[in-house]
């Protein structure tokens, strides 16, 4: 039977830079992804500054640069008639002043093709392997059928409904979520301004976020929780002329969705593993703590997972001596910055999103209007979501 020491599944961010960083250090690692290809809409399309700085150690950032991507510099917000600026990167001390947005398919492919990795598409996990209580490989089903491959650690990096996660009996923690999101594409006029910023909406009965994406706005439309089949029973008129009172677009460019098949649905869930780890198996990113849409910081905690996760396994995978308590000194690293980011979401649904969907919202909340009358402020607000509380660099081992 076919063993490697890692089996890495899921070929996401976390999963992605995991397999760069173990493969740097001469583990033998192969990676495990049931689709085809990284081809995904509406996926965590942000790359965070922190996550750029990884990219500049690891020897990638020039390749990154070159990519085609938009960057963005401020995170404003029109509250009832004051617009507030919530968040300014170009504040941030550092090289990158500004959250990179970059189709997440192309910041995948630059990292499968930065190292020589055993990255196979088109398997998807089925099971997990045991012996007595020991996780000791994955079962899966790929082209030419089933198969097992065993391995030293299996690391679940596939996602916030995560089959590994499931087998392994792990239940997390679930926190009530006040609304889901529609998902769509807007096309820019051609006379748009194209200033670089972020721009969230928040009325009485309504909140939209927009994001300049260069030829259209990638625009995020709140509901709320569990009203999605509801509202489709409505004419898509309707849903244009909400996004003509929020944005000010004209009847053209919103001609551009053309029915519901053009919004798409994301199930927002917020929650976290009590433990991430079982022996002989991790959990990272939205497997061990599903976030909020809310800050598009979920890409950017699971990439730092993987990076504390390779610093601290990378050794003991060579040796052969991994063990649990290695795996509790990951969860040790990455829990405190994952629950001071769940806290925060959790803060801004109180504030303002959940009075925002229920028409209840009167003005500009009290932490905004402090930001609005210290600007400083904002830079503060943008170091804890472009940055994070316990930013990680890349190992001495994998940086070029």
């Amino acid at each position: 039977m076919e063993h490697v020491t890692c089996c890495v599944v899921g070929g996401g961010p976390a999963g992605m830079m995991l397999s760069v960083l173990l493969a740097r250090a001469g583990v033998k690692v192969a990676v495990l992804e049931k689709h085809q290809d990284f081809l995904r809409d509406f996926r965590g399309d942000t790359v965070h500054p922190s996550t750029l700085r990884l990219l500049d150690e690891l020897g990638l950032g020039d390749r990154f640069a070159a990519l085609p991507h938009r960057k963005l510099e401020q995170m404003r917000m029109r509250i009832g008639d004051e617009t507030v600026v919530a968040a300014d990167f170009g504040r941030l001390r550092g090289r990158h002043k500004y959250i990179a947005m970059v189709p997440q398919w192309d910041f995948l492919d630059l990292l499968a093709g930065s190292e020589k990795l055993d990255l196979r598409m088109g398997t998807e996990v089925t099971g997990l392997r045991r012996i007595g209580g020991r996780v000791t490989g994955v079962t899966y089903r790929d082209e030419n059928g089933t198969g097992e491959l065993t391995a030293d650690l299996v690391v679940a990096c596939d996602g916030r409904d995560s089959v590994v996660r499931r087998a392994a009996g792990l239940k997390p923690r679930e926190f009530p979520m006040p609304m889901d999101v529609w998902q769509v594409r807007v096309p820019a006029p051609s006379h748009a301004e194209r200033d670089g910023r972020v721009f969230g909406v928040f009325t009485r009965g309504q909140a939209a976020v927009t994001m300049d994406r260069g030829d259209y706005h990638q625009t995020s439309y709140l509901i709320r929780k569990g009203e999605d089949a509801a509202l489709r029973t409505r004419d898509i008129e309707w849903f244009r002329r909400q996004l003509a009172e929020l944005f000010g677009w004209d009847r053209e460019v919103l001609a551009a969705i053309r029915s519901w098949d053009d919004v798409k649905l994301l199930e927002t869930s917020m929650g976290r593993l009590p433990r991430w780890y079982t022996d002989g198996l991790l959990c990272l990113g939205d497997a061990a703590h599903t976030m909020s849409p809310v800050g598009g910081v979920g890409v950017n905690l699971a990439v730092q997972d993987a990076v504390a996760a390779a610093r601290i396994l990378a050794g003991p995978l060579a040796a052969g001596t991994a063990s649990t308590s290695d795996l509790a000194k990951v969860q040790k690293r990455r829990e405190f910055p994952m629950r001071v980011a769940q806290r925060s979401q959790l803060g801004e649904h109180d504030m303002l999103l959940r009075p925002a969907l229920d028409g209840t919202l009167n003005g500009v909340p009290g932490p905004l209007r402090m930001v609005q009358r210290f600007p400083a402020l904002a830079g503060v607000t943008a170091y804890v979501g472009g940055i994070g509380v316990r930013p990680e660099h890349a190992p001495a081992f994998a940086r070029r």
